[in-house]
């Protein structure tokens, strides 16, 4: 199992996150959505995984600075995709990913801790 970490590098809770998968001993790969991009088809697997109202982050600083009306237009899935490949700091993070389609936004070391559980089973 390879665990890929979603994320900006910078966050807060990215640093956190992975803060305590290195002092688990959990092995991770980090992929950075600004430096090392994200493809449509890989955001629209999140999306059919999560839904894109949890993965579309609308308390940080780059859902408050778009204008009403491109917030007013985020209103499906496909508007939604278009602005986080456009925006992916818009992006809820960190997204933890097995690659065999068991994913968990948000970090928490319990929901860690189970989350790894469950799919290194």
């Amino acid at each position: 199992m390879t665990l890929t970490m979603y994320g900006i590098k910078n966050c807060d809770t990215i640093k956190k996150a992975r803060r305590w998968l290195e002092e688990q001993g959990v092995a991770y790969q980090f992929h950075d959505y600004r430096a090392d991009g994200l493809n449509e088809g890989q955001l629209r697997g999140f999306v059919e995984q999560l839904g894109w109202q949890p993965l579309l982050n609308t308390r940080g600083t780059t859902w408050r600075k778009l204008d009403e009306a491109e917030r007013n237009a985020c209103d499906n899935a496909d508007a939604a995709i278009a602005l986080m490949l456009a925006q992916p700091a818009i992006i809820k993070r960190p997204l933890l990913d097995d690659g065999r389609g068991h994913a968990l936004l948000g970090f928490s070391a319990d929901g860690y801790q189970q989350f790894i559980s469950e799919v290194s089973a």
